[in-house]
């Protein structure tokens, strides 16, 4: 389930992202911009989420 979040999440910022940029300099949306920026998002999050940043544990 949390997959699916990172992915939706994933999407909606970088879709964000690409109608800013888009939008100010004068073009389309492109929507295959939009996918790329999900997927290197969602990996991103996903790696640092589960092998980079793990908390560590006070025994």
């Amino acid at each position: 389930m949390r997959y699916l979040w990172t992915i939706v999440w994933s999407f909606l910022l970088s879709f964000l992202i690409s109608y800013v940029l888009s939008s100010m300099a004068g073009e389309t949306l492109p929507i295959n911009q939009v996918l790329v920026l999900t997927v290197i998002f969602a990996v991103a999050v996903i790696i640092l989420g589960d092998g980079v940043l793990k908390e560590e544990k006070d025994y």
